[in-house]
């Protein structure tokens, strides 16, 4: 499931509500730093020269967009106030940076961040800026700094150790490690959601399951040590491009959560 325009939506999001969604990936083909065995999105596809979209494009589409919103959303504030009814029609809740791809590999990500915020603050100031991103990137000064200046800051993390990491989420960088990642994470001292899929299956002969005591407790480990204001843990929804994995039950994800919620985490689940 690929993402055909810079702006899409809004759709309705399981974990962020009504949500205006930014592509800065090639709207033809998946492109990211992970090529993960769950992504919606498939594998990822290798191209020469990827096309992405300019700065100037995202600032001049999301404006466009955004002055529509504004527009309609008048229209029914005034047919409430008609009618006798009280309430705010259509909000955004959020500006969401996802896609096909990871957004922060985009050359001009700060500047782009810069605009979004300034184009919320003009047409809905009570939208949220979220960036949903594999943290692959956290090791560039301007993408942390971009990071900051969002709302929310979804960072994935889908294991604690690197074999399992890379079984999952399979790095174009195959010399990451968790404890990059992690180092990484730390920068935000806790302010920020970690976000974790938990899933069972098999790619290429490799056994994939992050649920076992052994990961756990390595994961466990790590979201001691970062601390995160949120924590965030699903389950795949759509259909996966590696065909043999397996969704995790609703009750096992309540009894990983557990632990952590017993420790005065904030754990949200989607199952």
């Amino acid at each position: 499931m690929l993402f055909q325009s810079i702006i899409y939506g809004p759709i309705h999001s399981r974990r962020l509500g009504t949500s205006l969604g930014v592509e800065l990936m090639p709207l033809d083909h998946k492109l990211c730093s992970f090529n993960c065995v769950y992504c919606e999105c498939g594998w990822n596809t290798p191209v020469s020269h990827p096309k992405l979209p300019t700065r100037e494009e995202v600032k001049a589409a999301m404006e466009k967009k955004l002055i529509s919103l504004t527009a309609k959303r008048s229209v029914s504030e005034t047919v409430c106030q008609c009618n006798g009814l009280s309430g705010e029609a259509g909000p955004i809740d959020v500006i969401t940076f996802s896609g096909n791809g990871e957004p922060t590999l985009h050359p001009d990500f700060l500047g782009i961040i810069q605009d979004t915020i300034a184009l919320r603050d003009r047409y809905c100031p009570n939208a949220k800026v979220s960036v949903l991103s594999n943290s692959t990137q956290l090791g560039r000064p301007e993408v942390v700094q971009a990071l900051r200046l969002c709302d929310n800051r979804i960072l994935k993390l889908d294991a604690g150790t690197d074999t399992m990491m890379r079984r999952i989420d399979l790095p174009v960088n195959t010399n990451l490690t968790v404890e990059q990642i992690i180092r990484w994470l730390a920068q935000f001292n806790g302010d920020f959601t970690l976000q974790t899929c938990f899933l069972k299956g098999e790619h290429n002969g490799e056994i994939i399951d992050n649920t076992t005591d052994e990961e756990l407790t390595a994961w466990y480990r790590a979201v001691e040590t970062l601390r995160p204001k949120q924590i965030m843990i699903y389950v795949i929804d759509r259909k996966t491009p590696e065909e043999h994995l397996s969704k995790i039950s609703r009750e096992q994800m309540e009894a990983i959560a557990a632990p952590l919620i017993d420790k005065g985490f904030n754990v949200s689940i989607s199952a």
